[in-house]
């Protein structure tokens, strides 16, 4: 694991997950610019995973750098966030992605579905938040209540469509 700096992360930190090998792929075919990216100078390939390494050697991934959000240049992976509103009485399921907002770069936007005969509102979520000791920076700044998650084959909930359908929401707002 390895820090924002390229640093080795101590045990029990979370950073991304690099690992290079016999077993590993050279690169991508006829895109050099991938696969730059894709690996560090030393020859680590960067999984985009985050997770962290306890004590005892065993690893704990702990979400994606894809789904981090920066918000003002705080960062933080929304995957507890989103645990912990799951664990509402309300909530089938939920999916934080970053929001563009034109001082801070993100902020954070919770999509939410929710139980057969359950109610779920902003303030609630706040109060729920507020009473796990979830700390403001780390907060949605907007909750939007959807009939289904969008997932994908694997029942993974998709991001990329939740952020396609709230520049959809934004642009319909502004609109108006």
């Amino acid at each position: 694991m390895v820090r924002d700096d390229g640093e080795p992360a101590a045990p029990g930190v979370v950073g991304e997950l690099e690992m290079r090998g016999a077993s590993l792929f050279a690169g991508y075919l006829d895109n050099p610019r991938a696969t730059a990216a894709a690996f560090t100078a030393d020859g680590w390939f960067r999984t985009g995973d985050l997770a962290a390494i306890d004590a005892a050697g065993n690893l704990r991934l702990a979400g994606r750098t894809k789904e981090v959000i920066n918000r003002g240049g705080v960062k933080f992976n929304p995957l507890d966030v989103e645990n912990l509103i799951i664990a509402h009485p309300a909530v089938e399921m939920c999916a934080i992605v970053p929001m563009p907002d034109p001082v801070l770069g993100e902020r954070a936007c919770c999509f939410v579905t929710l139980r057969a005969g359950g109610r779920f509102e902003f303030d609630e979520m706040q109060q729920w938040l507020a009473g796990h000791g979830v700390g403001k920076v780390r907060w949605p700044e907007r909750l939007e209540v959807i009939d289904a998650m969008p997932m994908t084959p694997t029942r993974k909930v998709m991001k990329s469509a939740l952020a396609n359908e709230l520049a959809r929401r934004m642009q319909a707002r502004q609109e108006r």
